[in-house]
């Protein structure tokens, strides 16, 4: 997959693509349904166009940390999925000053150049998100493009979004983020160095950031842990916990995977966990004997559910 970070010259092979247009936040069951009529509307290389950072986050920065993905993991995520063109456009003053009909015209259609866009049916876009799917339809038949809408997805009754999905991992549900995202729920990233702890009990961890990601509900979790990069590239079973670690006072969250049945170095791999099953809470122990017979009992029934 070919990454376009700036977008002002494109080659002609980089240009006329069939693409979807959205945030892609989570890349879920909606999102999916949306490529796969792009792709079907395809008659050249699929591509998506996209924004970094997320436009929320340049509009509403006080808002927090609300991503259920970094740039990096989607990008996997998309290429998994066929798109031959990610396409990022910098999201910043100056793009979300642009009008709907400057952003159809100067963007998608002279800038990418595209053939053909798909979107959802609640896509909104332009200075103040006055645009609306329908307006795209007007403007692609004004600019050479055609369009394709999208009609929203439901599963269980519910209609699938991020902020169900951001709801369902908030809450302790990463099986019903799973059914909606159409894949489990990842934290992906570099391992850091991290204070050893877990080394000295017995239980040493891979300690992963999670800063402007959403976070979770704070506790121990069932993972899969995909090693991307490095001499231990490979997928293993384990338990992570997520959370501020009350145990030794320390108040930035972050993320601790313990791999099972693994002799190895991790420091500076990248890792893609995924949140299979919670387990419990957040707690604080009375020593460090009791926190070592919870993390034994913790493994187990991670074991057991990942076996399962």
């Amino acid at each position: 997959m070919r990454i376009h970070r700036d977008t002002t010259y494109l080659d002609d092979a980089d240009r006329g693509a069939t693409v979807a247009i959205g945030n892609f936040d989570g890349v879920h069951l909606g999102h999916q349904a949306v490529l796969r009529q792009a792709a079907q509307a395809a008659e050249a290389p699929l591509g998506v166009v996209t924004f970094e950072p997320h436009p929320r986050e340049y509009l509403m920065p006080e808002a927090g940390p609300f991503r259920l993905m970094n740039a990096e993991a989607r990008a996997n995520r998309l290429e998994k999925l066929g798109v031959v063109h990610l396409y990022e456009l910098a999201f910043n003053a100056a793009l979300a000053a642009l009008s709907p009909e400057a952003f159809a015209r100067d963007i998608l259609a002279e800038r990418l150049g595209l053939a053909h866009v798909t979107v959802g049916r609640d896509f909104c876009f332009g200075h103040g998100r006055a645009g609306t799917a329908a307006d795209l339809v007007d403007f692609g038949e004004r600019f050479g493009f055609g369009v394709t809408i999208a009609e929203l997805v439901e599963t269980g009754g519910i209609e699938v979004s991020s902020t169900q999905i951001r709801a369902a991992l908030a809450e302790g549900r990463p099986r019903d983020a799973a059914m909606m995202l159409g894949h489990q729920h990842r934290i992906e990233g570099v391992v850091e160095q991290g204070d050893q702890r877990g080394r000295d009990l017995g239980y040493p961890t891979a300690n992963m950031s999670i800063t402007g990601l959403h976070p979770p509900k704070f506790g121990v979790y069932a993972v899969k842990v995909d090693v991307l990069t490095g001499d231990n590239a490979g997928r293993y079973d384990g338990v992570a916990s997520l959370g501020v670690r009350p145990m030794f006072g320390e108040n930035i969250p972050n993320f601790e995977t313990h791999v099972f049945d693994f002799r190895g170095d991790l420091y500076g791999a990248q890792l893609s966990v995924a949140l299979v099953e919670y387990l419990r809470p957040e707690e604080k122990f009375d020593g460090l004997e009791a926190l070592i017979t919870q993390m034994d009992a913790d493994s187990a029934q991670a074991r057991a559910i990942l076996a399962a």
